[in-house]
């Protein structure tokens, strides 16, 4: 079983969310790169995330890495924040052609056991096995309670795009990253009470 993570992970990109989460079971939020200097939404969350569970943000050792990092540090609450390093290790990720240019391994090419050992050294909150990832001990919103309440399936986009603006999230989000943002910020019930708040 996989060791469950409370905070939040923030990593560069998808490949980076796909390697983490064969490692551990967390909420991972990727900034797209350079993207997130100029997304104000994603920005805006990350900050509603971060004062609700922390995060961790966990980049590549190169200098772009680095120049995420340092954003983030510069728009996140320093005392919501733990950063977790990789060592710099020579190489290139197995589906690139050609290493990047400073010729090491992201996030993406580290062993499990390196990923591990950096969220351990950053003071990750390493959750037991009786206790849910997401707030205390509730059940989790699942892709079955969007489609009852009207937020998947056909017709479905102008009522989630409406709650999505209402609830100050990301209009960018997918259905599946929308699931994963509620289940980190909302219980069902409070999700049933913002939507009869007022007619989608």
């Amino acid at each position: 079983m996989k060791p469950r993570v409370r905070e939040l992970i923030v990593v560069e990109g998808r490949y980076d969310k796909n390697t983490l989460l064969q490692v551990v079971d967390a909420a991972v939020l990727e900034t797209g790169g350079f993207g997130i200097f100029r997304d104000r939404e994603t920005a805006a969350l990350l900050r509603r995330l971060a004062a609700e569970r922390g995060v961790i943000v966990l980049t590549d050792s190169d200098g772009a890495g680095f120049v995420i990092r340092n954003h983030l540090k510069g728009i996140l609450p320093k005392e919501q924040v733990k950063h977790a390093y990789i060592p710099d290790v020579a190489g290139k990720e197995r589906r690139k052609a050609r290493a990047g240019r400073e010729g090491k391994l992201g996030v993406e090419g580290m062993k499990p056991a390196v990923l591990l050992e950096a969220l351990r050294r950053c003071g990750a909150t390493f959750l037991d096995g009786d206790g849910a990832q997401s707030r205390a001990g509730r059940e989790p919103i699942t892709k079955a309670d969007l489609l009852e309440l009207g937020l998947a399936g056909p017709d479905s986009a102008a009522r989630r795009q409406a709650l999505q603006k209402r609830l100050r999230l990301p209009a960018h989000l997918t259905a599946n990253g929308l699931l994963e943002v509620l289940n980190l910020l909302y219980t069902r019930e409070e999700l049933e009470d913002e939507i009869s708040r007022e007619s989608l």
